[in-house]
C-alpha cells in the first residue's frame, strides 16, 4: 500500500506539463536541478542552529539585554503545600469558587490564602522577561540575516524583477548555489523550532505555532522537489522583509523602550500590508496563475500551487485585519502602551503564522 501510494504522489502527469518529467531533472552536462534526496541535509543544518541559538543566547543576548536595561520583576515564591500543588498541576490553575471552598476545607487555609497562593504560583510558571528577549533577539538577528542574505541572492536574478521570468524553461530550471543554501537554511531554522518547541517560551496559540511550523516545513519541501524554486525563493524573500520588524518591536516592548516599540510596530504593519495585501496578490499569485498556462495545458501541480497560495492569501488578510484594529485601537486610546504590551507578547505569526510558508 505504502509503495503504491508512494507512486502514485510520485507520478510525474501531476506535478509536469504534458511531455516532461523526472527524467527532464537528471543531473546532465553541469547542469544541477533539485533534488528531494537533497532535504537530508536539512537535519544536521536545524541541530546546528540549536547549538549556535544557545551560545547567541548566551554570549549576544544576554549581554545585549542588560545594556537594553531588560529588568526582571521579583516574583515571590509560594511557600509548598502538596494538596494545592497536586490540584494546580493535575487538575487546573485557575480553580473555580467552589473548588476553593474544597480545598479550604482541606488544607484549612482560608480563601484569600488559597487565591493568593495560587496567583503567585502562576507567576512562578510564567516566563521570565530575560527569557523572551532572548528568545525574540535570536528569531530578529535571523529573520534579518536571511532577508539581507535572501536580496542578496535574488538581487541578480531577471525573475525578480520581471515576475514571468518565473516559468521561463519550467521545469527544467538549472539549481544555483545561492538558491540551495537560501532554502536548505530556511528550512532547516523551521526543523529546529520544532525541536525548541518544549525548552521555548509556550504561549497561548502553540497549537497554532506548531501547526504553522508544520505547514511550513512541508511547504518548502513541496516547492523544492517539484522544482518551483524560483517562486520559493521569491516569496520567502516576500516573507522575511516583515519578520524582523515583529520580532524588533518585541525586543523594544520586553526592553521598556515602548515609544520606539510603538513606531516600530506601524512601521512593521506598513510593510506587512504592502507586501501580503499588495505585491503577494496582485504579482505574485498573478504570476503563477496567469504565465504558466501561456505556456502549457493546465497540470494538477498548477492547480494545487495556486490553491496553497490562495489559502495563503486568506491568512494574510485575516491577519491584516487583526493588526489594523490593533493599529487603530493603539491610536485611538490613551492606553496605547498598555495594548502594545499585550499585542507584542502575543502576537506570533511571522508574522508567525503566515511566513515562509512556500
Amino acid at each position: 500500500m505504502v509503495s503504491s501510494l508512494s507512486e502514485w504522489f510520485w507520478n510525474e502527469r501531476l506535478w509536469f506539463p504534458e511531455g516532461l518529467g523526472w527524467a527532464d531533472l537528471e543531473d546532465k552536462d553541469g547542469r544541477v536541478y533539485a533534488k528531494a534526496s537533497d532535504l537530508w541535509v536539512v537535519l544536521p543544518i536545524a541541530l546546528a542552529f540549536l547549538v549556535i541559538r544557545q551560545i547567541f543566547e548566551r554570549l549576544v543576548a544576554t549581554p545585549l539585554a542588560a545594556v537594553m536595561g531588560v529588568k526582571e520583576k521579583v516574583r515571590l515564591i509560594v511557600s509548598h503545600n502538596p494538596t494545592l500543588e497536586s490540584f494546580y498541576c493535575n487538575t487546573t490553575k485557575n480553580p473555580s469558587q467552589s473548588s476553593i471552598d474544597s480545598l479550604c476545607k482541606q488544607t484549612g487555609c482560608s480563601e484569600r490564602q488559597v487565591q493568593r497562593w495560587f496567583r503567585r504560583r502562576r507567576n512562578q510558571d510564567r516566563p521570565s522577561l530575560l527569557k523572551k528577549f532572548k528568545e525574540a533577539s535570536w528569531r530578529f538577528t535571523f529573520y534579518l540575516l536571511a532577508f539581507i542574505a535572501g536580496l542578496a541572492a535574488l538581487i541578480d536574478k531577471p525573475w525578480l524583477y520581471d515576475f514571468k521570468e518565473m516559468w521561463q524553461g519550467f521545469p527544467i530550471l538549472t539549481l544555483l548555489p545561492s538558491q540551495y543554501w537560501y532554502y536548505m537554511i530556511e528550512l532547516g531554522f523551521y526543523v529546529s523550532l520544532i525541536f525548541s518547541v518544549a525548552s521555548d517560551v509556550k504561549r497561548k496559540d502553540f497549537k497554532e505555532q506548531m501547526v504553522h511550523h508544520m505547514a511550513t516545513i512541508f511547504l518548502i519541501s513541496f516547492s523544492w522537489c517539484v522544482n518551483y524554486i524560483r517562486a520559493g525563493t521569491l516569496i520567502m524573500l516576500l516573507h522575511d522583509s516583515s519578520d524582523y520588524l515583529l520580532e524588533s518591536a518585541k525586543i523594544f516592548i520586553y526592553a521598556g523602550w515602548r515609544n520606539t516599540s510603538n513606531y516600530v510596530f506601524f512601521l512593521f504593519a506598513a510593510v506587512f500590508i504592502f507586501t501580503r495585501l499588495y505585491i503577494f496578490p496582485f504579482y505574485i499569485i498573478y504570476s503563477t496563475y496567469i504565465y504558466p498556462m501561456t505556456m502549457y495545458s493546465p497540470f494538477f501541480g498548477y492547480y494545487f500551487l495556486n490553491f496553497l497560495m490562495m489559502v495563503l492569501q486568506c491568512l494574510h488578510i485575516f491577519w491584516a485585519i487583526l493588526i489594523l484594529r490593533m493599529a487603530v485601537r493603539f491610536l485611538s486610546s490613551d492606553v496605547c502602551t498598555q495594548h502594545c504590551t499585550h499585542t507584542l507578547t502575543t502576537l506570533h505569526t511571522h508574522p508567525d503564522n503566515t511566513t515562509h510558508t512556500l
